[in-house]
């Protein structure tokens, strides 16, 4: 990764003040050591008249990777070959704004001891990198940069390959940024609009972020008409995070309008007792809609259908009505995180009696699914391809077939409330389908008609009235014999035995 820093000079004010401000002799060439390789610094050239700031960093792959270990995209187990060869060592990133508060960590904050006046001031500059990231293109570099006082901003769209231009051009541009600003914003500018125009960090955002982005954001963040974009992009999406955020730019926005100090406003709270009304999250609401159901309709006898980590079976336990819970999930590492959490092995044995974890596939039949109170399917129809749902809908509602069956599943039509969600993408990275409102309903009413049950929907979540709640549940009840048995697991349908047999 490369980004250069270039001034000019005059006799009486030479470009060789850049190293001043930047803390590095222009006549020695530097290296630091950072957590993810080894960072240079060196001046290509360094005159009265012109002088330039060059920053490199080696990435090493491995250090990359080991550090990345279970956090975040790093430790992605489906990645390995990706983790060592990609465009990591070559694009900047926030790998590089890293190795910028480790090299320019005075310059970052405006300090000069030797030139405190020239490093209060503005001077020419001219900012280069020749390959930077730009999900959102050359425009998107223009609108984050361009409010910033830069006279120029050039973001020149890198070809996939210049002998074949009909390929088109790669998501990576050339910048060069020029105009007259302080050193500290410019390096400030740079270390939060790197990671964001890349939409990825290396490590994982913990709360602190957000006072980094605040630092790094003084002066120019808080009018920033992309300020929201910046934000959520730079704290790696995370809502409650970014809503932090934008709450504490707001007051530095209302204390800059009113010539006031942030704390002479932000002032009417008791900070010694906790009086937020925090928002229920939809997790929790989703398993309490699933246990007020399960409660109307008198189960006691309860499968957890692809049951994940035990969240709802561990709710389950906590009620006595509940006599026998089944958590069926095809993951073994999820059973085992379930097992965890649960406490199987400490758990006492007329508690553990009522608890079951199994490994299987909800594809296949299992004559051991038979005969329950109800069925529990949250969150799991949209991770089945959908050539196998068939498969799915003969092994729970034609062969186990339980008196009640709950399925959840996300509302695709309520995607466009979720600010941080990209348009066209679903809210996870395994989803195989999203369903509107009438494609769930559409597809509830004909398994229900096929398999002899009745079914009623519930919406799980605020429900807007333009675009519906976010998560939909149905709830099916056994009003009949399948269509065209004679009992509850032998059927005579093709489809149903070739689903079977699949």
């Amino acid at each position: 990764m490369f980004l250069t820093i270039s001034t000019t000079g005059t006799p009486e004010r030479p470009a060789t003040d850049l190293g001043f401000l930047l803390h590095k002799h222009p006549e020695k060439a530097q290296t630091f050591s950072t957590s993810h390789g080894v960072a240079h610094v060196f001046y290509p050239e360094a005159s009265a008249e012109r002088c330039t700031a060059a920053l490199l960093l080696e990435v090493d792959p491995v250090a990359l990777v080991r550090r990345g270990k279970g956090k975040g995209r790093g430790g992605a187990p489906d990645a390995a070959l990706a983790q060592y060869v990609n465009d990591r060592p070559y694009a900047a990133s926030s790998l590089l704004s890293t190795a910028m508060s480790v090299t320019f960590k005075s310059a970052l904050r405006g300090d000069c001891k030797a030139m405190p006046e020239r490093a209060a001031a503005p001077m020419p500059l001219r900012i280069e990198v020749p390959a930077l990231p730009a999900r959102g293109g050359a425009e998107l570099v223009r609108r984050l940069f361009g409010p910033l006082g830069w006279s120029g901003v050039q973001a020149r769209p890198v070809p996939l390959d210049e002998r074949f231009p009909e390929w088109g051009d790669s998501r990576y541009v050339q910048l060069v940024l020029e105009g007259e600003l302080r050193l500290a914003d410019a390096l400030r500018q740079l270390y939060v609009l790197l990671p964001v125009l890349d939409d990825a960090k290396h490590y994982w955002v913990a709360p602190d972020e957000v006072d980094k982005l605040l630092r790094a954001g003084e002066g120019w963040l808080a009018d920033h008409p992309e300020q929201k974009l910046i934000t959520s992009r730079y704290l790696s999406r995370r809502r409650g995070l970014a809503r932090q955020a934008m709450e504490r730019l707001e007051l530095v926005r209302l204390a800059e309008s009113d010539d006031l100090a942030v704390e002479s406003i932000d002032n009417a709270v008791d900070e010694t007792a906790d009086t937020e009304e925090r928002p229920v999250p939809l997790a929790v609401r989703r398993r309490d809609a699933i246990l007020a159901a399960l409660t109307a309709a008198g189960a006691s006898r309860v499968l957890d259908l692809g049951c994940g980590q035990g969240q709802l079976v561990q709710a389950l336990l906590k009620d006595p009505r509940y006599t026998e819970i089944v958590g069926v999930d095809v993951s073994m590492r999820a059973l085992t995180i379930a097992s965890r959490r649960l406490r199987l092995e400490r758990m006492g044995e007329r508690q553990a009696s009522r608890v079951t974890l199994r490994q299987g596939s909800l594809a296949y039949t299992d004559k051991r699914l038979a005969g329950y109170d109800a069925a529990v399917l949250s969150e799991v129809v949209e991770h089945v391809d959908l050539p196998r749902l068939p498969a799915l809908e003969y092994a729970v509602f034609g062969a186990a077939r339980p008196r009640t069956v709950l399925v959840t599943t996300p509302n695709v039509e309520y995607n466009v409330r979720w600010e941080t969600l990209p348009a066209g993408h679903t809210r996870h990275g395994d989803h195989r389908f999203e369903w509107t409102r009438a494609e769930f309903r559409a597809w509830a009413e004909r398994v229900a008609g096929r398999y002899g049950y009745g079914v009623e929907f519930v919406p799980v979540g605020d429900d807007d009235p333009e675009v519906g709640p976010p998560t939909q549940m149905a709830v099916f009840t056994t009003t009949a014999s399948p269509r065209g048995s004679t009992g509850r697991t032998d059927t005579t349908d093709t489809t149903e035995k070739e689903a079977d047999a699949a």
